[in-house]
C-alpha cells in the first residue's frame, strides 16, 4: 500500500525548490494551477519559469508500471515478467526463447 501524501503540498514544494531558480522572478504569474482533492484545495501563480519546470518534470515522468507494449494485441498491460494479460504472449528474451522453440516444435510436427 502506499503511503497517502496531499498533491497541494507536492505541487507547492515542487514550486518552491524550482522558484529560487527563475531568472526574471519580478515577472508577473503566467498560468495558475490549480488542485483540488479530499484534502482541500490550493491555487498557485506561478511565472514562466515554474510552468516550463512543471511541464517538463510531466513530460519526463515515466510509470513505474510501464513495461511497454505487447506485439501481439497492442495492450499495454504486462506484467513484471513481460507477461502480456491480455493475450498471454510473453514478451522478453524468454518469450523470444519459448517462441522461438514453439515455432520449431510446430514445424517438426508438421513434417
Amino acid at each position: 500500500m502506499s503511503t497517502p501524501f496531499d498533491p497541494a503540498a507536492v505541487v507547492a514544494e515542487f514550486i518552491d525548490r524550482v522558484a529560487p531558480y527563475d531568472p526574471q522572478p519580478e515577472v508577473a504569474p503566467v498560468a495558475v494551477v490549480g488542485v483540488r482533492t479530499a484534502l482541500g484545495e490550493a491555487t498557485f501563480a506561478v511565472g514562466d519559469h515554474v510552468i516550463r519546470a512543471m511541464c517538463k518534470a510531466l513530460e519526463a515522468y515515466r510509470d513505474p508500471d510501464d513495461r511497454g507494449t505487447c506485439a501481439e494485441c497492442g495492450s499495454r498491460r504486462l506484467d513484471d515478467n513481460l507477461h502480456c494479460r491480455e493475450c498471454g504472449r510473453l514478451h522478453g528474451i524468454l518469450g523470444e526463447v519459448i517462441a522461438h522453440h514453439a515455432r520449431r516444435v510446430a514445424a517438426e510436427d508438421a513434417t
